[in-house]
């Protein structure tokens, strides 16, 4: 895996990178059908928000890189992708050997849907942390566990793995996301690699690697934020009802994005093709367009839908 990031990095180098070019101002977040992508109005949290992403600012000369890393990240919470691009753009061209700049943009060019852009970005943070110490990735989400639960090689490959798996390359998502479980150190990581990674040796018929992963995945681990991915690994197990998944109960947009697609992908998967796509439709239909689950269903209802 690290050779062919790493003959993949030369090859970029070689012309003029699409992840050095800015993002500009006026562009809109769009769906891949075209559909103009609006932010909610107000954005949860937005106050809280805005107060974080001021005092990021208002450190921004004295505590590089890190301040230039909030800032962004700040701006991606409010749902301002561009604005965040923009941020993670200055700090690559500030600190051009630091993957956590590539890490956290390659993660937005995902949002807005550039996944070439994601790809190149996240190869090239691949490259650049190879044979460095992992560091734990401070968790800005609100409500967050007081202990972070992920690193920046963890989530390196974890977007990696994602970009391939939007754009169909299997073979390559696989492979991020076995490293991506080789850097999980708590259940958490575990949960969230290990349904990618399954999702994707499905998709590539590997059905007896599949189901060896599952052995590990009990109802009893230690789960403090990837809850909905652990209930899919235990639908994948049988332990859990696919319409248990769908049951009404949440108003969170990413929550019923990301239930929604484990459960139509296992739907896919295991061959009800109609069933699969009627959910893939519910899920681009709702709000919650910034989850991973939401752009995988719209990725997978745009090639069923292609002539």
């Amino acid at each position: 895996m690290r050779r062919l990031i790493l003959s993949s990095l030369l090859i970029l180098l070689s012309v003029a990178p699409a992840w050095a070019q800015p993002l500009p101002k006026a562009t809109e977040v769009r769906s891949l059908t075209g559909k103009v992508l609006t932010a909610p109005n107000p954005v949860p949290n937005q106050q809280e928000l805005e107060a974080r992403l001021e005092r990021a600012l208002s450190v921004y000369s004295t505590a590089p890189p890190e301040a230039m890393i909030t800032i962004g990240r700040s701006y991606a919470y409010l749902w301002r992708y561009t604005e965040a691009i923009d941020w993670f753009t200055k700090g690559i061209a500030k600190y051009p050997d630091d993957s956590r700049m590539y890490r956290h943009r390659g993660h937005r060019y995902i949002t807005i849907r550039k996944f070439d852009m994601a790809r190149e970005d996240l190869e090239r943070a691949a490259a650049l942390m190879d044979g460095r110490p992992d560091q734990v990735e401070p968790d800005l989400a609100l409500n967050s566990p007081p202990t972070p639960r992920t690193t920046n090689q963890f989530n390196v490959w974890y977007h990696l793995g994602l970009a391939y798996y939007l754009q169909g390359t299997y073979e390559r998502a696989a492979d991020a996301w076995r490293d991506c479980l080789r850097v999980s150190k708590n259940d958490d990581a575990i949960v969230a690699a290990t349904d990618w990674l399954w999702m994707t040796l499905m998709r590539l018929g590997r059905r007896g690697e599949a189901a060896q992963l599952l052995e590990r995945i009990t109802p009893k681990m230690d789960i403090q934020e990837n809850t909905a991915y652990h209930r899919r690994l235990l639908m994948y197990k049988g332990m859990e009802k696919p319409e248990a998944l769908l049951a009404p109960g949440t108003n969170d947009p990413t929550t019923i994005a990301t239930q929604g697609y484990g459960v139509a992908n296992y739907y896919l998967v295991t061959g009800d093709i109609e069933r699969a796509k009627t959910l893939f439709a519910q899920i681009t239909s709702g709000s919650g367009w910034n989850a991973f689950g939401y752009i995988a269903a719209e990725a997978d209802l745009a090639r069923m839908l292609k002539p």
